[in-house]
This record gives structure tokens, sequence and C-alpha cells, in this order.
């Protein structure tokens, strides 16, 4: 009788360190990485076939965060003929060439800007860019 008061004695105390241990690690801080820590992402979503224009807002827009922010903002080109640049447009509402600032739920479409400016007039792109962009920091 006594071994088996001691079994149950012993089970019941390792399943409570266990759920402890497990109630702890669920609590714990876990290390954000650099990609995810980027609270303000800057998305330029695209088809596979482009022209001209297209690839210079593509590389002004980089370039622009880039030399403005460094990595305090995010950069990513989506291509939406791919299944997950697909999903990421969805998920984003955005289902054409787009340029887009992204912060939380705060969204700034600067696609018309981009089109306009890339090409012809960088220098006033990027401050549009960054005009748009440092409030959000």
């Amino acid at each position: 009788m006594k071994t088996k008061a001691n079994t149950t004695f012993l089970t019941v105390f390792f399943s409570l360190l266990f759920s402890l241990n497990l109630l702890a690690q669920s609590h714990q801080v876990k290390p954000v990485s650099n990609e995810n820590s980027v609270e303000v992402q800057v998305y330029y979503f695209h088809f596979k076939t482009r022209c001209e224009t297209c690839r210079t807002v593509e590389s002004e827009a980089k370039q622009n965060v880039e030399s403005l922010f460094g990595g305090d903002v995010g950069f990513q080109s989506v291509d939406l003929d791919e299944k997950s640049g697909e999903a990421t447009g969805k998920k984003l509402g955005v289902n054409s060439q787009t340029l887009l600032i992204v912060k939380g739920n705060k969204k700034i479409n600067i696609t018309n800007e981009g089109f306009l400016y890339a090409q012809t007039n960088p220098d006033k792109f990027k401050k549009i860019m960054e005009d748009k962009i440092k409030p959000l920091l």
C-alpha cells in the first residue's frame, strides 16, 4: 500500500512540475529576429512581366529606404504571380502593381508618386518617401 501511495505521489509531483515548466515557457519573452522587429515595411508589388518604369520604381524605392532609414524600415519586393506573393497581396488588399508603406494596420499607398517621379524626378520621390515614412517611426 505504501508503494502505491509513493507511486501516486511521484506521478502527481512530476505532472505538476511538467505543467509548471510548460506554463513558465509560455510566458517567457522570446527574442525577435531582426527581420520581424522592423515595424515599418515598404512593399513593392509587381508581376513577372515588367517595363523599365516598373523596375525603376522598385530600384529607387529600395535604394531610398536603405539610404534614408537603414535597417529601421524594411523593403520587400513581392511578385503577385507567385503563390506566396498572391497570399501577401490578399493579406494587404493588393491585387495589382502597388508601392505600399505598412505599419501595423496603417497602409499608405504611394504607387502614383512612384510612377510619376521615380524616373523623372528621383529626388522628389525620395523626399515623398521620407515624408510619408518618418512619422511612422
